[in-house]
């Protein structure tokens, strides 16, 4: 019986993740399948020897696409956990101490968007990715280099790799959708939906007229510049530039 449920929500799962990832036309909501990912989370945890390979717990975002050149990532490229209520909160802060660490906490603004890595040689942005699925990206340089908010050389000669999420904002979706309505085409389902297709695309001039912003919130190798705390990485990328 439980074997046959792991099977089954494994099938379902994948399924949604490629309309998520791939097609950008998830028939979901995100709860939905935050929900069902979580139950299968519980039977695998409960019988292991039922997991498959191609489990979606075992997986981050999508395999990156032979339309676009790939980007090995130096550092893993990994995707936040979802938690869904307070005791799932306390047992996270309950490992970390057990762990031997006392921590303090940063909160942070989450926006729905796509996931990217921003690399700059002696300040200038010289490469651009999708996550993929976490080792492996896709190159969309050129697609990013059309958002505004992106810094395309900063104030300070820097090597360095920020990570963050492309996102589009709700009055531009609205705009959007005004305009391909008066077209005759289909609309945008939503923001997040709306940002994933138009970052991916093959024309950048498509990409520049979706209008995207973005945000950063990960400094990689944050050691390289004496800095060991996020809080500390969020004013290190701050006083650089990047919004």
């Amino acid at each position: 019986m439980e074997e046959k449920k792991i099977y089954e929500l494994t099938q379902l799962l994948n399924k949604y993740r490629k309309e998520y990832y791939e097609q950008d036309a998830p028939t979901i909501s995100d709860y939905e399948y935050d929900s069902l990912l979580h139950n299968l989370e519980v039977l695998e945890t409960q019988y292991p020897e039922y997991a498959l390979p191609n489990s979606p717990t075992k997986q981050v975002g999508y395999t990156a696409s032979n339309q676009f050149e790939k980007v090995v990532f130096e550092r893993p490229m990994l995707s936040l956990g979802d938690i869904f209520n307070y005791d799932e909160v306390r047992a996270f802060v309950s490992r970390i101490n057990n762990m031997g660490f006392n921590p303090t906490f940063v909160c942070e603004l989450k926006i729905d968007g796509i996931a990217s890595s921003l690399t700059y040689n002696k300040g200038f942005f010289v490469l651009g990715s999708t996550r993929g699925d976490g080792q492996v990206g896709e190159n969309i340089t050129n697609n990013l280099k059309t958002i505004n908010t992106l810094p395309k050389v900063l104030e300070n000669d820097l090597n360095v790799e920020v990570r963050g999420e492309v996102y589009m904002k709700r009055s531009v979706l609205d705009s959007l959708n005004e305009e391909r309505k008066n077209k005759g085409l289909d609309l945008f389902k939503n923001c997040r939906n709306a940002a994933g297709g138009s970052l991916r695309q093959l024309d950048p001039n498509i990409t520049k007229e979706r209008k995207l912003s973005n945000f950063c919130y990960t400094l990689v190798n944050p050691e390289k510049y004496n800095i060991n705390t996020q809080t500390d990485a969020l004013k290190f990328m701050e006083n650089n530039g990047f919004p």
